[in-house]
């Protein structure tokens, strides 16, 4: 169980405040997130909401105009921030809305706040403009930028009483976030050139002969991107394949918002799939209707009634 406490956790009118507060952040930011929270029920939804809200802090930090030095101390001031987040000495009346709401949702729930730490340091690695030789290299990356977010989450859902290998779902929660990580990737890819950024192993870009980057609407003359692109889709897969066997130890809500998240990203790697060039000529992305749909599937249970039997298959 995901709960610190017995019973309901009250909570005062500043409290509600600055969850409200986050809620708005996280319905006007997260493009993908939002539709699986709207799935959970108030406490996990405003729980979720404090935890992207922050998440949302150190990312635009990372990716703003400032300067790398200047950016690294706006990290490690927040870094503090965090750590006075941790042992409870916000008060409900501190002007930042943000803390309020992450000091009040980690006495609800058991959240390892440790994992926002990592993601502060994933973001040093974006200002630090590291590349990745491996892929082992750039998991080091994604566990921290979208593998901590799982395991962070996966503090507020929590996993049901008696679950089968219970004790393994941190695990599957941070290998979920690297499928959706990996497949972030793919989908920036041009983006992410034009910031000077390459995310894609050095390895992997030098065995299909895209070296040479991504900074126009045609793949790199001589290269296989499609190949490459193909190589990293199959990759995505075998980590959300494995990632869903968290899905079986959650609740019916929690399971749901999981489906949901996941399902939208999986639908975004099948469309590169068939069009690997198309993350060269813009942004991929479903539009609303369809994230809406894939929303109702995961609390139908039909989307995750569908993975438990293609991971069955697979074990098989």
């Amino acid at each position: 169980m995901s709960r610190t406490v017995e019973g309901p956790v009250y909570v005062s009118a500043p409290v509600q405040a600055a969850y409200s507060y986050c809620e708005v952040v996280t319905g006007g930011q997260a493009r993908n997130f939002a539709y699986g929270i709207r799935l959970l029920p108030a406490d996990k939804r405003q729980a979720m909401s404090a935890l992207y809200a922050f998440s949302r802090r150190v990312d635009d930090i990372g990716d703003g105009a400032l300067a790398p030095e200047a950016k690294r101390e706006r990290l490690e001031s927040t870094r503090e921030l965090l750590a006075r987040i941790r042992n409870g000495s916000v008060a409900e009346d501190d002007t930042d809305p943000v803390a309020v709401a992450l000091t009040h949702a980690a006495r609800r729930f058991t959240i390892p706040l440790g994992g926002l730490d990592e993601l502060i340091d994933g973001v040093l690695m974006d200002v630090r403009g590291e590349a990745y030789e491996t892929w082992d290299d750039l998991k080091v990356y994604c566990r921290c930028v979208a593998g901590a977010i799982g395991r962070l989450s996966l503090g507020v859902f929590g996993t049901q009483p008696g679950a089968q290998g219970a004790e393994r779902a941190p695990e599957y929660a941070d290998t979920l976030g690297l499928a959706l990580q990996l497949t972030n990737i793919l989908r920036d890819v041009r983006e992410d050139a034009g910031n000077g950024r390459v995310y894609l192993p050095s390895d992997d870009l030098a065995k299909f002969g895209c070296s040479t980057g991504f900074h126009s609407a045609t793949p790199p003359e001589g290269s296989d991107f499609a190949g490459l692109v193909q190589f990293e889709v199959r990759r995505a897969r075998t980590l959300f394949a494995e990632g869903y066997r968290l899905l079986p130890m959650l609740d019916r809500r929690s399971g749901a918002c999981v489906a949901a998240m996941a399902g939208i990203y999986r639908r975004l790697l099948d469309r590169i799939e068939r069009d690997p060039e198309s993350v060269l000529r813009g942004r991929v992305s479903l539009p609303g209707r369809e994230k809406a749909y894939v929303a109702v599937r995961g609390l139908s249970g039909l989307d995750a009634r569908t993975i438990s039997r293609q991971t069955v298959r697979r074990r098989a």
